[in-house]
């Protein structure tokens, strides 16, 4: 390798695994994501089961697909993954609305499949970008990758947040096309499908990009050294055994992984609801993709944020400022205030932003190549089974606050009482969230008692 390194942007894979990112993450349903599954005629209790059999659906196959990844090719799980994609959005895309039995059933199976979609690229499409900058540039270059991958994913979710929001609302496409001339009037059940239907044309750019990934020399050194030459599913299942043991045996890892959980459920859980939030702050839904698109504007300033963080903070400190934020951001949520609310939404945004910068830079920093997508899938695997949980937990949360609430006030509408028992449950996410981060925080101070942190930030092959 030359005394200067090339830019990472030169890379073809790296070029490739933003293009991937991007496709598969941008989606332009997210702004409605919430709303859109109430007005197939599906409730709050069933969006939150529904979020959290796909959350299982990750805990289950994350792990052997990460495996799988390092064992038999990651660019066969990353293709198999958008492949996936393309077939979950299709079934919701197409489902006939009426049959409520039906409906819940698509949904149902677009769950498991988009969980079995994310679990395939959980890890293998970031370990070939990280492994290629290993072999071709320089690994300490990862920050910058990462920072740039967010800042166009930024803007990607503005452009499709915008035209999603707007798109959903039946009043704005029947605007536009009376403006060219198009007679026809747009329902709501005809226009809450157009995002769907622009998401899936994204799947196929996805597929069409990891096509044209390409394996490393990197990965395959590994496999030709590895006294065991993986050739199947019981050599995935030593591999999984190794990482695994591996996490548990580094003490700076578990931590990362642990505290990254306790992190992401909690605000993943919150950022699932933005839509249903957003419509109980007095927001039009013509303007979800706007007020989402003014929040994808710090993903544009906040990687360069984290990167100096990673590079000037302790990982300890990083912890406590990330700490801090989320439980602001949730006790501002709690007031429900009409508009100023997306203030302490765009606060959630950030953590969940931060959380992701954090994990992924320093497990990367520390994980050798060999095991790289499993530990990835790792964390993966324990970030979603936390999510599953919180989301049986908050289902189960509002069926309690909605029995009660009927007891109570006998002639209240379903609306009302939706909407009364959704701002209680929400309530409970500060207090949550304390006492989980000063749950985790005093375990992981004690795996790390003995542990010299300056030592394992040491970049590993």
């Amino acid at each position: 390798m030359s005394a200067i390194s090339p830019s990472p942007f030169s890379i073809r894979n790296i070029q490739l695994f933003i293009a991937f990112r991007v496709f598969f993450n941008a989606r332009f349903y997210y702004p409605v994501f919430t709303i859109i599954f109430l007005d197939f005629g599906l409730s709050v209790e069933q969006f939150a089961i529904l979020n959290s059999v796909w959350a299982i659906t990750i805990f289950l196959a994350e792990v052997p697909s990460g495996a799988l990844a390092d064992v038999i090719g990651r660019k066969k799980l990353v293709l198999s993954t958008s492949i996936m994609m393309a077939f979950e959005l299709g079934l919701i895309c197409f489902v006939p609305l009426g049959n409520m039995q039906l409906i819940f059933w698509a949904f149902l199976l677009n769950r498991i499949l988009s969980g079995m979609a994310e679990a395939m690229a959980s890890g293998a499409d970031e370990a070939i970008a990280y492994d290629s900058l290993m072999e071709q540039g320089n690994r300490k270059d990862w920050p910058q990758v990462l920072s740039l991958l967010m800042r166009i994913s930024s803007v990607a979710s503005i452009i499709t947040g915008i035209s999603g929001a707007l798109l959903y609302d039946p009043v704005v496409v029947n605007k536009v096309a009376h403006f060219f001339g198009i007679a026809q009037n747009f329902t709501q059940q005809q226009t809450m499908r157009i995002p769907l239907f622009l998401t899936f044309v994204l799947s196929l750019l996805a597929v069409s990009t990891a096509s044209m990934m390409r394996e490393t020399g990197i990965q395959h050194r590994s496999s030709e050294n590895d006294s065991c030459k993986p050739r199947s599913f019981r050599e995935a299942l030593r591999k999984t055994h190794d990482a695994g043991r591996w996490i548990l045996q580094t003490p700076f890892a578990l931590a990362v992984i642990l505290l990254g959980m306790m992190f992401d459920h909690v605000v993943r859980m919150m950022v699932t609801l933005t839509s249903q939030y957003y419509r109980l702050i007095e927001i039009p839904e013509a303007l979800f993709g706007f007020i989402g698109a003014g929040i994808s504007l710090l993903g544009l300033l906040i990687p360069k944020i984290a990167e100096k963080l990673v590079a000037s903070f302790s990982p300890a400190a990083n912890m406590i400022i990330l700490g801090t934020l989320c439980i602001a951001g949730f006790a501002g949520i709690t007031l429900f205030i009409p508009y100023l609310g997306v203030i302490p939404m765009a606060i959630i945004f950030v953590c969940i932003m931060l959380t992701s910068f954090f994990t992924s830079s320093y497990l990367n920093q520390i994980a050798s190549s060999h095991h790289r997508a499993t530990v990835l899938s790792f964390k993966g695997m324990a970030f979603n089974l936390a999510y599953g949980a919180i989301g049986l937990g908050f289902a189960q949360l509002m069926q309690t606050l909605r029995s009660s609430n009927r007891a109570s006030s006998p002639g209240i509408t379903e609306t009302v009482l939706e909407n009364l028992s959704f701002k209680e449950a929400v309530s409970w996410f500060p207090w949550y969230s304390i006492l989980g981060i000063i749950g985790v925080s005093v375990l992981c101070k004690h795996l790390l008692r003995n542990t010299d942190l300056k030592s394992a930030l040491e970049d590993k092959p």
